[in-house]
């Protein structure tokens, strides 16, 4: 039998078909069992993988982590950002990447690895968005959201429906991307913070890429880094400034 993976002394010769990225705030609890559990299941596909930690400004011992993993013989590295915001990790590692197929997880990784192979499927398919989806026909909830923050999220799909259109869950933390087609999106993300995976189906939705949902199993981790005071206040900024740029584009259309 043939071995799904190519030997590791040739991989660092070729870009990877799919890299996985973990944008990562002080996750050095959360975060060995995430990379363990997703390199275990890349290990088993057959492609060419690279799995990267986004070390989003830690001042915990992230990077550290990481790279005591990687000495342990798990495949993964760590690019520094210091920007805050996740938005701002997953847009340096986009442009980052050399990958044919990008893609970005929790790194609590609220959602099963083996969500990666669906995701797979349809970018094998030409799409150039993937969005993994919590409220698609299909989805399972195994642990819900606290009641506050499901009454926050139905507030934010309504006020964001003209951005987001026919995309039922923008904030599902487990997205993919053409690389090459998605590029030019990334280059000109505005938002680092929680409304960045809404700007970046707005950008893509302009661009005329192609977006497609997929249901997954999702369970709710404690420890969310939302707080309602501050980061509401930015998404709010944040929503305006999205707003007012789809407007302007209408215009000059």
């Amino acid at each position: 039998m043939q071995p799904l993976v190519p030997p590791p002394d040739s991989q660092p010769s070729a870009d990877p078909d799919l890299e996985i990225l973990i944008p990562a705030y002080n996750e050095e609890l959360r975060l060995p069992a995430t990379v363990r559990t997703l390199a275990g299941h890349l290990r088993r596909l057959p492609l060419r993988t690279a799995l990267r930690v986004i070390d989003n400004g830690s001042s915990d011992s992230t990077a550290a982590c990481v790279d005591s993993l990687a000495a342990s013989g798990i495949p993964v590295t760590v690019t520094g950002c210091s920007q805050r915001g996740k938005g701002a990790a997953v847009t340096r590692g986009v442009l980052t990447s050399r990958a044919r197929w990008t893609g970005f997880c929790d790194a609590d990784l609220p959602t099963p690895a083996g969500a990666i192979d669906d995701a797979l499927a349809l970018l094998r398919e030409g799409r150039h968005v993937v969005i993994g989806s919590r409220r698609c026909p299909g989805a399972h909830l195994t642990v819900r959201q606290p009641l506050h923050r499901r009454m926050g999220g139905a507030g934010f799909r309504l006020l964001t429906r003209h951005l987001s259109g026919p995309v039922k869950d923008t904030q599902c933390g487990f997205k993919f991307f053409d690389t090459a087609a998605t590029r030019p999106l990334f280059t000109d993300i505005s938002c680092t913070g929680f409304a960045f995976d809404l700007e970046v189906i707005a950008r893509a939705r302009a661009l005329g890429l192609s977006i497609v949902e997929f249901p997954v199993v999702w369970s709710d981790r404690q420890g969310s880094s939302f707080r309602a005071a501050s980061d509401g206040l930015q998404v709010a900024t944040d929503l305006w400034r999205l707003h007012r740029a789809r407007t302007v584009r209408a215009r000059c259309a």
